[in-house]
């Protein structure tokens, strides 16, 4: 199991990206959280194995529909063993 935090730029708040993120975690079987931040980004931590890890960061590379992402940070950080993922 691996876990990365990750940063969105972009166009990401008020286009339904922490709930569709959500969504695309449960099918790709990962688990952790997302939350938008103050300065207009979008927050996650992704836990699984490293394949459904880099199949979720890459749908996070577009986001859904009506976002516009214009980057993206990914850093390693210590697996914790979340049960689900959750929109903070």
């Amino acid at each position: 199991m691996i876990r990365k935090h990750v940063i969105v730029h972009g166009n990401v708040q008020g286009v339904g990206f922490r709930y569709w993120t959500r969504a695309e975690a449960t099918r790709c079987g990962v688990t952790g959280w997302v939350r938008n931040r103050l300065d207009g980004t979008v927050e996650a931590e992704l836990e699984g194995s490293e394949s459904d890890v880099s199949s979720m960061i890459e749908w996070l590379r577009h986001g859904p529909e009506y976002a516009s992402v214009s980057g993206l940070d990914a850093q390693d950080i210590t697996p914790r063993g979340d049960d689900d993922f959750v929109v903070l």
